[in-house]
């Protein structure tokens, strides 16, 4: 069987199923493996897919239908994205199912590819690279339901979950720094949408990112919202600050004062037990979804890398996930502010 060189895997893979074959730039608790081979010049015309050899699908499950309805689901924000599921093969390994869909672009401004991915027994969750993802017609169901079970950070907009839009991000994070503007413009965009913020920090690489979480979580708990995001609009802003302990104090105290609130009874919040714990619950929940960089978006469920995707393609995947789960979009009247610093 002749296939194109190019394979998608680890991180890559995961953007794969949300985005245009965009590498997702974020920043990462765990590396991922490495970038996919440069593309030759892409054609200047529409693919021609090379007809499927019925030999090459071996497998009872899933069906082409099915793969298809959940490439639908996936790609379907961007009316220039094409396939073809060229095979289903059976494996060495009872119920478990290899399957390979050629890519492209109605334009020809993308090089034809190769995506293959595992279709594990339960017919609910697919392997694509490194990645454990989830596998349908409706793949993001469960995962929206258990954000709107669990999701309980501060949140700007519309208190219905009916189109819920979390962010991951942690305070030390770069790439969470910069998803800032396009986080405002999406609640500018979407005043129905309930936009919510979810304390993700990679202690590991970021030292000071969980005291600046726990500082979040009580100022949130003292005035609640609005104090939040002025607050964490002021961190963003000094993050290089951050880089030291004493930076941060400097930086977390001057963010806390922005925010009206006393920096003394904050810092004293922040190093209870209590705040603590929320942070590692918001962490825990980030990790049940799967969620393995910062900046992510979940748009009703469906992850979202924010780093380095523009932000229309942002846009047109929450306007899609909003009609396939039949949410009707307001029109925004006015725009929507940005948090100021005061």
């Amino acid at each position: 069987m002749s296939r194109p060189s190019v394979r998608i895997a680890g991180a890559v893979a995961l953007a794969a199923f949300s985005l245009s074959l965009l590498p997702a730039f974020g920043q990462q608790q765990v590396p991922t493996a490495s970038s996919p081979v440069p593309a030759a010049p892409a054609p200047t015309t529409a693919p021609t897919f090379p007809k499927p050899d019925p030999s090459f699908f071996t497998a009872t499950a899933p069906t082409a239908d099915e793969v298809n309805a959940f490439l639908q689901t996936s790609w379907g924000y961007d009316p220039r994205r094409v396939w073809q599921v060229q095979a289903i093969l059976k494996t060495h390994v009872a119920g478990l199912s290899k399957v390979v869909v050629l890519v492209g672009d109605k334009t020809g401004a993308q090089k034809v590819s190769a995506l293959e991915f595992f279709a594990l027994p339960d017919g609910k969750h697919i392997i694509a690279g490194n990645e454990v993802l989830p596998f349908g017609a409706n793949p993001y169901t469960d995962d929206r339901a258990e954000l709107q079970a669990k999701a309980d950070g501060p949140y700007r907009g519309s208190p219905s979950k009916e189109l819920e839009l979390v962010e991951f991000a942690d305070f030390q994070c770069p790439h969470c720094k910069e998803a800032q503007a396009n986080m405002d413009k999406l609640v500018a965009d979407f005043p129905s949408a309930r936009v919510v913020f979810q304390n993700y920090p990679l202690a590991r690489i970021h030292p000071e990112a969980v005291r600046a979480a726990t500082y979040g979580v009580c100022v949130n708990k003292m005035g609640g919202s609005n104090a939040f995001f002025q607050y964490a609009s002021a961190v963003f802003e000094g993050q290089e600050g951050l880089a030291t302990p004493d930076g941060a104090t400097l930086t977390l105290n001057s963010a806390v004062t922005k925010a009206a609130l006393d920096p003394a009874k904050v810092a004293a919040c922040a190093a209870t037990p209590a705040a603590g714990a929320d942070v590692e619950s918001s962490v825990d929940l980030a990790r049940d979804l799967n969620v393995n960089q910062t900046p992510t978006l979940m748009v009703n469920g469906r992850q979202v890398p924010l780093g380095g995707v523009p932000y229309t393609t942002i846009k047109s995947i929450v306007e899609y996930q909003a009609k396939l789960d039949g949410v009707t979009l307001e029109t925004p009247t006015t725009p929507a502010a940005a948090p100021t610093s005061k």
